[in-house]
């Protein structure tokens, strides 16, 4: 049973690893030091949720409801557009980037941004329980819960590291230089990613 789940192991990291919002989220709060706990928790088991719900047949149902990633397709733009915004804002008042580096949002507002990066993209939903769905039924019993199994600790470990590992990088963004290079290159990825579900579609 150890091929399934090294096979899922390797299948979920290689979507998840790519550079986008939720992984630039996760390094954001990573840096700071802010609320890193929860938000870990929230992209690994997210992930490992949906990737199970893609396995137990759920992704079916979702390839034939478009609508429903219609709506999280526009309302994904919005949000990222105006994430965007608010880092490309901060990045562009250098003067108040030090302030901002040891300021506090609060649990619930990491925690509701984290949903929303997380949730009103429906390029997740595609991976995680169509993609990954498909690859794992296509294990057969009892191989495909092997395979789950493998996917869901990528996910897990992915973000973990991410989130810690990202204090490494505390003393490069000890200067307010380094914070407004972040904020413009977060500011970039969420306009870009918002430009490819415009264009793009969600297929």
């Amino acid at each position: 049973m150890l091929t399934p789940a090294l096979i899922g192991f390797g299948t979920s990291l290689s979507l998840i690893v790519a550079i986008g919002a939720q992984n630039a989220f996760v390094l954001q709060q990573g840096i700071r030091r802010q609320h890193v706990l929860p938000v870990v928790l929230i992209c690994g088991l997210t992930d490992a949720l949906l990737e199970f719900l893609g396995i137990a047949g759920i992704g079916f149902v979702i390839e034939r409801v478009p609508w429903v990633l219609e709506v999280m397709r526009w309302g994904g733009v919005v949000f990222l557009l105006w994430y965007a915004w608010s880092a490309a804002r901060r990045a562009m008042r250098p003067e108040a980037l030090v302030a901002a580096r040891g300021s506090q949002t609060t649990l619930k507002q990491t925690v509701l941004a984290c949903l929303a990066i997380t949730y009103l993209n429906p390029h997740v939903y595609l991976d995680t329980m169509v993609l990954v769905g498909s690859i794992g039924n296509a294990q057969g019993d009892p191989c495909k819960w092997w395979f789950l199994l493998g996917a869901g600790l990528a996910s897990i470990i992915w973000f973990v590291v991410l989130g810690y590992g990202a204090r490494a990088l505390t003393r490069f963004f000890a200067t307010p230089r380094s914070w407004q290079v972040l904020d413009w290159c977060v500011a970039v990825i969420m306009v870009v990613i918002a430009a490819r579900l415009v264009f793009g579609g969600i297929g």
